[in-house]
């Protein structure tokens, strides 16, 4: 039996970093969803189509091809035949993300892929409406969170050397995209009735993957 493991969370609160150690850790297959969503962004952009132009947004959708590939153990994305593994991290594709994960034909057209890989692995999926739509039924479900201040730290610390952005820049825009994603009308950023609810705001990211080790393992125990 596949074991499902759903981390849902705002922006910047580490999911997908933590995911990938603890993925590697346990030998589970990660998913970043979120660079699924930031895939049809960069797209979106790339055309020169604003990310807010949902009519616009899905016509790119017929005939798009995204892809999660591994090479050397590493997580690459691959849109349209090229890798956009490194591109879809700008400031400006994750405020897109946030826009084009609200249009209900965008959702619906990565959903099959992610419950496809699901289905075939024992893995570990971060996004915001893992454990709430993607998976409902996966064996365990946390909700990572840190709060915004803590969480626009840790992204300044990560893009100081990009020219031009601030830390009151990063802050902004975490607030902007925690209210987009918790009121929006399709699959809205909440924790699970049944996810654990872990706040790294005062974790170090090695105290966090222990407890998550330690969570699969006892899920590993317990579904037998």
């Amino acid at each position: 039996m596949n074991i499902n493991v759903a981390i849902d969370g705002p922006a910047g609160a580490g999911k997908s970093s933590i995911a990938k150690a603890v993925a590697k850790s346990t030998g589970y297959i990660y998913a970043d969803t979120g660079a699924l969503y930031r895939s049809v962004a960069y797209y979106t952009i790339n055309k020169g189509i604003s990310p807010s132009d949902k009519a616009a947004v899905v016509s790119l959708l017929d005939g798009l091809e995204i892809k999660l590939e591994y090479i050397d153990g590493q997580q690459r994305v691959i849109v349209a035949g090229e890798d956009v593994s490194d591109k879809i991290r700008t400031p400006e594709v994750s405020m897109g993300a946030s826009v084009v994960s609200a249009i209900p034909e965008v959702r619906e057209f990565l959903f099959d892929l992610q419950k496809k890989i699901a289905s075939e692995n024992n893995i570990i999926m971060d996004g915001r409406d893992i454990g709430t739509v993607v998976l409902p039924e996966a064996q365990l479900k946390i909700f990572l969170t840190a709060s915004a201040e803590e969480r626009a730290r840790r992204r300044f610390a990560e893009l100081k050397e990009t020219e031009g952005i601030t830390f009151e820049n990063i802050l902004e825009d975490i607030i902007r995209r925690d209210e987009n994603d918790m009121n929006r009308t399709v699959s809205p950023l909440k924790q699970a009735d049944d996810a654990i609810l872990v706040d790294t705001t005062k974790m170090t990211i090695d105290e966090v993957i222990a407890l998550l080790e330690k969570m699969i393992r006892e899920t590993e125990e317990r579904v037998g």
